[in-house]
């Protein structure tokens, strides 16, 4: 029997989804790999590549699975190398420009769409990582948007719910000027410090993941703590 032509459509998306899935771990895991490659091929345009995957990855709230930390510490670790033309500091200016408008343009998002976000799920936005940042929010305060710069997921999700919190946006700004230049300093120039130490070169993908593993603990503990603490007060 021959498939319909939906049953070919959703076939399709489904395979192109599991193959850009695919390519996404490769591409964290030997992200190493991957800019080197990028170095070569584009050179100075390298700088606008790194600049709209760290935009997207703190300005677009349907964009959190873009790497990250490890995107920085990689990144820092190839403009440590020889004869590439990366310039760490040009580096770190560029995506620190970034970082910052990426986190303003998820506030005026979150601003624009409200507290209408939290009454249903929507395709791109998962409401479970909304009521967790928010929950990040309320216990933080503003700085949850200093903190959560070194947070997978929060990073992305913190800035947008400032937005529909409606916190001010003076005092948004100063904590998203902090947390951006400390997030990609930090990352940066660990990078550039130990990315070439050959233990670190030669085992980069378990760095890489040792780096995700790090990051994603304070997630974890604050997970398991709201536990402890449903379960204490039943």
């Amino acid at each position: 029997m021959l498939l319909s032509f939906t049953q070919i459509l959703v076939y399709r998306i489904n395979t192109n989804f599991m193959e850009y899935i695919r390519f996404l771990i490769d591409f964290i895991l030997h992200i190493d790999v991957h800019l080197k490659d990028i170095v070569e091929n584009y050179q100075f345009w390298t700088y606008l590549i790194l600049f709209v995957i760290v935009f997207c990855e703190t300005g677009l709230v349907v964009t959190p699975f873009l790497p990250g930390d490890s995107l920085l510490f990689a990144a820092g670790a190839i403009a440590a190398m020889e004869g590439n033309t990366i310039n760490i500091f040009m580096l770190i200016f560029i995506l620190c420009i970034a970082a910052i408008l990426g986190d303003n343009v998820n506030y005026y998002i979150g601003k624009m769409l409200g507290h209408k976000v939290y009454e249903r799920d929507y395709k791109l936005i998962k409401k479970e990582h909304l009521l967790k940042t928010h929950a990040f929010y309320e216990k933080h305060g503003g700085k949850t948007i200093i903190i959560a710069r070194f947070m997978p997921i929060i990073r992305t999700f913190a800035p947008f719910v400032a937005g529909v919190g409606e916190m001010t946006f003076s005092r948004f700004f100063s904590f998203n000027i902090i947390g951006g230049i400390l997030w990609v300093v930090s990352f940066c120039f660990t990078g550039y410090f130990f990315g070439n130490i050959p233990i670190v070169k030669h085992n980069f993908s378990l760095v890489v993941f040792l780096i995700i593993i790090i990051s994603l603990l304070p997630m974890v503990y604050a997970f398991v703590h709201a536990k402890f603490e449903k379960k204490n007060n039943l």
